[in-house]
């Protein structure tokens, strides 16, 4: 009683504690299967924003931040999850832990505890804490600051660095080379692909701009901004480099219009970038590439524009900014900076007013060859690049130049000596007289009625004069590098489409902030105006899509801090004009002008420790700018004297750049210019040309200052986004309808709320408002495909279903509680039931204790008894044995020593009568060949003498001799190409054979290795069978001790531990004997390996000598053909063959007639007379009809004749018209010609899933035909007969068959035409099956395409399991039947035309690697892929085709399975319960061992578990992998994780040959359609004969 009083006590306390049951395990239990979320993009229908009109629009003065846009009415309880404040991580998750007062009391993820005001607290999502955040922004549950903050902060984490917030892209610079994002497969992937289908990427935000460029024939704009170092001009080069890409030139072009931009980047960043305080190659100038397209989308021009150069950057800099970086280069060029008397930087007053010269990491003199280089590349002459270089060493001189107080009153001179040197550098480099260069510096000319008065300038105006000069040249000349460069890469004026990109610094807030960053934001208010604009729009787009009613957004207008800047008359711009045209104006009379102008304007405030100072509230924050030297950069003095000194100067370079004299004005020679109304101007004209287009944008951002990878600054960040808009666009989200979400996203998530709405045949519209209405929610919107809620809503939805979840939790706790009580219940009683029977089992073993003993001393005296016995007789019987083995091994050896001696003395008299057998033949064959050589010599004068002869007519000499001229050339051509082919191929032959060779030696070497290991065991074994023997001595010694001591009991103890040792000894001994053997045996069968692998290379080495022997063979024919007509007397018996046949007008060529001299032997003038015909009556015959010929060889192409007995018919009758037309004797290759261009033609016209098969079937026999019935002309036969009957044997063998079967078939001597006939009939081979492998492919790939996710039937399906254990099979849907339905085809198609099943095999394999590779891309670029329901869908996919192998069988089948390892390891890995277990080293060795750590890192990364809620692998593997990946970046080894397609052909001619049996064409009957051609009748009457000849057979 008392325990189950404490077992209660102990029950109701834990029913007391809170619930600690996960919500992983309630949605384990409860339907919460989630949907694929579904990527956002335009729709193909939708209207164009700048066509829609604005309507209902309520401006509201913008918030400073998004803190006042909290989710309304937020319910707060105890465990909610939400953001808090934070001072240095900006915002921190946290937990609500209790409530004091009006405060919260909350528990931060550190375990620090905070108190903070419910008004200033966000909500948020657990759930999104699992993942490795959203790819969209706008899928966020709660979209909020510190949720869009740590949404990215995540995905940085994974090396997701590409983010959209609806169609704005996000982009995080990783500060770390990531090469598999970027390279052409991955373009591949992108191109084409929905916006927002595939993974956040800059090339989706590319190729969105091209593919609505071409499809609505309307020009877009492409704008990234972000700060410096953020990574603006990587991501523009990227953008340009998938333009290029997917509209690129012709591939005539030498260089893309991408890579002649890009080419002139070295250029542009060295005269228009500099250091600032936040990177160090900021680009002070604003970029637009307009890259232009004709109307076929391809490029057909571009151009570069910039705006808003920093010109005061060249004679103002602070500290440790610097100068732009070609001054710097300049000064580090070494012999250039000595030609223009230049030296370190420190030198010159431009460089020297900070002091930073050296930028980490980079050298100046490298850069200043990098940037000739560029000028090279662009196409500036070296005369030009010199005066470049020399403008720029005269602005530093120029620089250097002082002045102080003249004589006369206000006038100047200059300063010391050294002043006077630069002056003369500066005029000397410009080309110009030095005392006008010094006059236009020190005086001012002014116009009067009267006449022109020249007044002198002070020191202050001098200066201001040489710095006017010195910007006003660096702006022309860097005006001129702009218009070079456009010149170089090529506009087209008559573009009609463009896409620009804008490459713009971004929104600068500084400590010290000036007139160049009042400027910058100022453009940025600007674009940000724009960027409000589009982004509204996009919402009204979106709303009109899905058809909901909705009446006004509050748009958030920054329309007033622009009218404070630009408005006139009273704006800032035009104040500072103002104060500009004063001479006597400063900065005092101007800031206290601005303060009682907008002294009450709400975006205006005066700073509190300054008096001239005064700060804007932009969009982005508040600015304080110093009014210090407004005045002086704005002021943009043009001199006059300047530029008519500067336009006659001496250098053609300086004069053609102020070529262009300004108007001069009526009172003075100085003409201002303001340098705002300018930059406005500008401005003003770049939003034009944005408002012309369609906007895209791309907000770039910089994670952290120190530029180091992996780190991610809160504050940094977030500051960033209000600079880049991004939160401007959720604040516009906001104040419509934030949350968004599909109908099955929303029923997947919140049915639980209301399960009795949902049954077998629930609508999901109709269910979701069923939900909404039963919360009693309102304001909600649905759409067609979603609904909208309104702010807050979602946190209501979600703390219902939170507590519905716990409740959950509770119900199963208690179930689990009253598992455990009764399981201890039951195992405390079974306990005691164990306690009694050890009790009893402890009495009844020591009675069986004493009995044993008694037992055993018996048992130990009878067995000592019989080993003494036993013993004494196995030393007898041991003795016996040696003795008789010993008298058996020398009577063997003796015989064995007689069998060797007699077996010497067989071979050497063997060896001695060979010899003499076979110098006897050398005799012989030596007469032989003495008399051949005399009778080919006569036969030789006596063509001389018939040739001298008819020397004498000098027409036919002539003509013959021209046209054995041509064919001497060709054949020398030739034998010169067959010389070099025949030194490739023996120096490769040498090679292999080499390679074998090493390999037979090192496996000889490792065979002796082993051999002396057996020997070495053998011996080992020797050694312990002696131990054996000794240890028996020992046993007789304790024998005989045992014996003494037997009559004393007391011993009897020691007795039997002796006895034990012995036996434990004797064991020890045997099993090492047992090890011996097996390490023998193990020995022995390594041996056989060994002997094994080299039998197998001795095959690889014999194969490799057939194939050298045929290329010889080839190679001959080459060497014959070029030395027909070398000698004299060939050449002339060939002249006298060919003139008749020229003089007869004979059609076919000469050469089929086979001269009698051609013939290696006398014998061979006989051969020809075999056949039945004369020579010349076949040669007749043959010209008579040649055109029949090619008609004949017409029709069995392009008829389908089909198969006979599974042979095709057409290769068989092709192959036995040109062995009856003797086609292969012949020394053209016309007939064969017609053969290639007539199958080609076939291939061309006809239907793909026929004529593909057909012809696959038919030219590999033909192929076949060819390989194993020719060989090369020109070689005698392996044996001869020595005798004089070897002319009549020649003779019978002519009479006979030229075509064997068997093993017995003859090989045809073929030419040269032949042989080449075969390698095109093999191209043609590899022809066909890369056409059709190509086209299954693509037949294919849209089958692919939705077999890779799951349809919502299946996830439907997939979601009435509640448990990972009774998870049930999913059935594939109908994708994957279509699949299957698809190969069963192709099998039939293949089967029904024949074709080998080598080629099936081989078509097979390369269609399933495509399936592999197709899904296994699809997969890693699709995160909604990645789910473990989609990973059950596609697995039971791959059990269908799994199926399908086994059903095709091994001889079509072979290795598919394997093919497919990638797509089946990486969805094994997906549908796997317990990743958080599995350490690195099993994923990669057991789970996935196929996969690189890359693509494992991505799947990992993508993965989200939308049926059960668990979690992917642990942070410490994730880590792990990424410690990997950062050092293949580093050792520049990263490849792409997708695969690549194999497009390779995967057989050779040899492997045709072994691979397809043996085809006989001897039995194929002529068809109907070729029976009325007469040169095809011997088929018939070949037919006929082998009728009768069975018929005889048969009787």
């Amino acid at each position: 009683m008392g325990s189950r009083n404490k077992m209660g006590q102990k029950k109701m306390q834990e029913e007391e504690k809170p619930p600690t049951i996960t919500h992983e395990l309630v949605k384990m239990t409860l339907v919460t299967t989630e949907g694929q979320k579904k990527k956002r993009g335009r729709p193909v229908g939708s209207r164009n924003p700048k066509e829609m009109p604005i309507r209902n629009i309520r401006l509201l003065p913008r918030s400073p931040s998004l803190k006042g846009k909290k989710e309304s009415a937020m319910s707060l309880r105890k465990g909610t999850k939400v953001w808090v404040e934070d001072r240095d991580s900006a915002w921190v998750p946290a937990e609500v832990a209790g409530f004091k007062g009006n405060q919260v009391q909350l528990v931060a993820g550190s375990g620090k505890t905070v108190l903070a005001k419910p008004e200033k607290l966000f909500p948020r999502d657990a759930d999104e804490d699992e993942h490795g955040g959203v790819d969209d922004m706008t899928k966020l549950t709660y979209l909020n600051e510190p949720g869009v903050l740590y949404n990215l902060r995540r995905r940085y984490a994974l090396n997701d660095i590409y983010t959209y917030t609806g169609s704005i892209l996000i982009a995080v610079n990783p500060f770390t080379k990531l090469p598999h994002l970027y390279n052409v497969h991955m373009m591949e992937q992108y191109k084409g692909a929905p916006f927002g289908e595939l993974s956040p990427h800059v090339f989706a935000v590319a190729d969105a701009s091209y593919r609505a460029m071409v499809t609505e024939g309307r020009s877009q704009s492409i704008l990234v901004s972000g700060e410096s170092g953020a990574g603006k001009t990587e991501t523009t080069k990227l953008i340009m480099q998938y333009l290029t890409y997917v509209g690129g030139r012709a591939a005539s072009d030498e260089r893309t219009v991408e890579q002649q931009v890009l080419e002139s980047n070295p250029l542009l960043e060295a005269f228009g970038n500099a250091r600032t305080v936040r990177n160090d190659n900021s680009s002070r100038f604003g970029k637009f590439v307009e890259i232009q397209f004709d109307a076929n989308g391809r490029i057909c021009g571009a151009a570069i524009r910039t705006y808003l150069l920093e010109r005061s950057r060249v004679v103002q800099i602070t500290d440790p900014e610097r100068n732009y970086h070609c001054f710097y280069q300049l000064c580090a060029s070494g012999k250039d900076a000595e030609k223009y008397k230049l030296g370190h930087p420190s030198h010159f007053h431009y460089l020297n007013q900070s002091k930073t010269y050296e930028l980490e990491g980079v050298s100046n003199a490298e850069e200043y060859m990098k940037t000739r280089t560029a000028m090279d590349i662009v196409g500036i002459s070296q005369e030009e690049q010199e005066a470049i270089f020399r403008t720029l060493a005269a602005i530093l001189h120029l620089g250097n130049v002082e002045f102080s107080p003249g004589k006369e009153h206000d006038s100047s001179v200059l300063k010391d000596q050294k002043s006077s040197f630069h002056m003369q550098m500066a005029a000397n480099l410009f080309m110009c007289d030095e005392n006008l260069l010094l006059a236009t510096l020190s005086t001012r000319t002014i116009q009067t009625r009267e006449g022109i008065i020249i007044k002198a300038l002070d020191c202050n105006g001098a200066v201001s004069s040489r710095d006017a000069l010195a910007k006003t040249v660096y702006a022309r000349l860097f005006d001129w590098l702009v218009e070079k460069i456009n010149r170089s890469v090529g506009q087209d004026l008559n573009s009609q489409m463009q896409i620009g990109v804008l490459d713009i610094y971004g929104f600068e807030c500084f400590k010290d902030n000036s007139f160049e960053q009042f400027c910058i934001n100022f453009a940025n208010e600007k674009l940000q105006q724009h960027f409000n604009e589009h982004v509204f729009k996009m919402e009204q787009e979106e709303y009109s899509k899905e058809e909901i009613n909705w009446s006004y957004i509050e748009f958030i207008d920054n329309q007033d801090v622009l009218d404070l800047i630009e408005k006139k008359p009273l704006g800032i711009i035009a104040l500072l004009d103002e104060a500009c045209m004063f001479p006597k104006s400063t900065h005092h009379t101007f800031s206290t002008r601005l303060f009682q102008s907008f002294r009450d304007h709400p975006r205006w405030e005066k700073a509190k420790f300054s008096e001239t100072d005064f700060t804007l509230s932009h969009y982005a924050g508040k600015v304080t700018y110093h009014t210090d030297y407004f005045l002086d950069k704005n002021r943009d003095y043009v001199v006059v004297e300047h530029c008519n000194l500067l336009s006659s100067s001496k250098c053609p370079f300086v004069a053609n750049l102020f070529c262009s004299l300004p108007e001069e004005s009526s009172r003075s020679s100085y003409k201002f210019s303001s340098v705002v109304t300018r930059f406005k101007q500008q401005l003003q004209a770049l939003m034009e040309t944005l408002n012309t287009t369609e906007p895209h944008y791309v907000r770039c951002v910089k994670p952290n200052s120190l530029n180091r990878p992996q780190k991610f600054e809160n504050l940094s960040i977030l500051h960033q986004l209000r600079c880049g808009g991004v939160l401007e666009a959720v604040r516009i989200s906001l104040a419509g309808y934030p949350t968004r979400r599909t109908y099955s996203e929303f029923v997947d998530r919140f049915g639980i709320l209301a399960p009795e709405f949902i049954d077998a045949t629930y609508d999901e519209k109709s269910t979701t408002e069923k939900i909404l209405k039963n919360l009693k929610l309102e304001n909600f919107q649905l759409g067609k495909n979603k609904v909208f809620l309104r702010a807050g809503q979602i946190g209501v939805l979600d703390s219902r279903r939170a507590e519905v979840l716990d409740n959950a939790a509770k119900r199963i706790q208690c179930r689990l509680r009253t598992f455990v009580a009764r399981r201890n219940f039951v195992s405390t009683r079974a306990a005691a039931f164990a306690l009694q029977a050890f009790c009893r089992g402890f009495l009844a073993r020591a009675l069986y204790a004493v009995k044993r003993e008694t037992a055993a001393a018996i048992f130990i005296q009878k067995h000592v008894r019989r080993w003494l016995l036993r013993h004494a007789y196995v030393e007898l019987y041991s003795a016996v044995v040696t003795l008789q083995s010993n008298i058996r091994g020398f009577s063997t050896r003796q015989r064995f020593v007689h069998g060797k001696k007699h077996k010497a003395a067989t071979l050497i008299q063997a060896r001695w009568r060979m010899r003499k057998v076979r110098s006897a033949f050398k005799h012989h064959q030596a007469s032989i060949v003495a008399i051949q050589c005399l009778w080919r010599r006569k036969l030789a004068k006596r063509e001389l003498r018939k040739l001298k002869q008819e020397a004498n007519e000098s027409g036919a000499l002539r003509l013959a001799k021209n046209k054995l001229e041509k064919q001497l050339e060709d054949l020398t051509w030739r034998l010169q190409l067959e010389k070099r082919m025949r030194v490739s191929n023996e120096e490769a032959k040498s090679v292999e054979i080499s390679r074998l060779q090493k390999v037979v030696e090192s496996l000889n070497l490792k065979l002796d290795a082993s051999k002396l290991a057996t020997i070495n065991e053998c011996n080992k074994n020797a050694v312990l069978q002696n131990q054996l023997e000794l240890s028996a001595k020992e046993k007789s010694a304790l024998e005989r001790e045992l014996i003494d001591m037997a009559e004393l009991r007391k011993e009897n103890a020691v007795l039997k531990s002796s006895m034990d040792a012995l036996d434990k000894k004797n064991s020890d001994l045997a099993n090492e004997l047992l090890k011996a053997q097996k390490n023998t045996n193990d020995t022995i069968k390594k041996l056989q390996e060994f002997e094994h692998k080299c039998y197998n290379l001795q095959q690889t080495v014999n194969s490799l000598k057939e194939k050298l022997s045929v290329l010889e063979d080839e190679n001959h024919i080459m060497r014959q053909k070029a030395l027909v007509v070398s000698p004299k007397s060939t050449r002339r018996g060939f002249e006298k063959a060919t003139v008749p046949e020229m003089n007869s007008g004979a059609l076919v060529p000469h050469t089929d007639r086979k001269p009698e001299f051609e013939s290696p032997t006398p014998s061979k003038m006989i051969t020809p007379y075999s056949h039945g015909l004369s020579e010349s009556r076949r040669t007749k015959l043959t010209m008579e009809r040649p055109q029949e010929n090619y008609e004949v060889l017409s029709r069995c192409i392009k008829d389908d004749i089909g198969f006979k007995d599974g042979k095709p018919s057409a290769a068989c009758i092709i192959y036995k018209c040109l062995l009856q037309w003797r086609a292969f004797e012949s020394e053209r290759t016309v007939i064969f010609d017609h053969i290639i261009e007539g199958i080609s033609d076939v291939l061309r016209v006809g239907d793909e899933n026929i004529t593909l098969p057909y012809w696959l079937s038919n030219a590999s026999a033909l192929l076949c035909l060819l390989q194993r019935n020719l060989r090369p002309n020109g070689f005698p036969p392996t044996q001869r007969s020595a005798g004089s009957s070897s002319l009549a044997l020649r003779i019978a063998q002519g009479l006979s068959s030229p075509f064997k079967h068997g093993d017995g078939m003859s090989h045809l001597e073929a030419r040269y035409p032949a042989i080449l006939f075969k390698q095109q009939l093999t191209a043609c081979v590899e022809k066909i099956f890369g056409l059709m492998r190509d086209s299954l492919k693509k037949e294919l790939s849209p089958l692919l395409g939705s077999c890779i996710q799951a349809p919502k039937a299946a996830r439907v399906h997939a979601g009435k399991s509640r448990s990972p254990g009774n998870a049930p099979q999913q059935l594939p849907g109908s994708q994957w039947d279509n699949i299957i339905k698809f190969l069963d085809t192709l099998m039939i198609r293949l089967c029904g035309n024949h074709v080998p099943s080598f080629f099936i095999r081989k078509l097979i394999t390369q269609v399933f690697s495509f399936i592999n590779m197709s899904l296994f891309n699809s997969l890693l670029l699709r995160r909604e892929c990645c789910t473990f329901s989609n990973g059950e869908y596609v697995k039971s996919g791959l059990a269908e085709l799994e199926k399908w192998i086994v059903n095709t069988g091994d001889e079509f089948a072979g290795t598919l399975w394997h093919e497919l390892n990638y797509i089946r390891q990486a969805v094994g890995f997906l549908v796997i319960h317990q990743k958080r277990r599995k350490s690195l080293d099993e994923i990669r060795q057991d789970l996935c061992p196929a996969l690189t750590v890359r693509q494992i890192y991505r799947i990992s990364t993508m993965y989200w578990d939308d049926k059960y809620g668990t979690q992917s692998v642990s942070n410490e593997v994730v880590a792990q992998m990424r410690e990997l990946l950062n050092k293949d970046n580093q050792n520049l080894t990263s490849n792409s994780f997708l695969l690549d397609d194999d497009l390779s052909i995967p057989f050779s001619t040899e492997d045709i040959d072994k691979a397809i049996p043996l085809i006989d064409p001897s039995d194929i009957e002529l068809p109907s359609s070729l029976s009325g051609y007469s040169c095809v009748q011997f088929l018939a009457q070949h037919q006929n004969e082998i009728v009768r000849s069975s018929q005889i057979v048969a009787a």
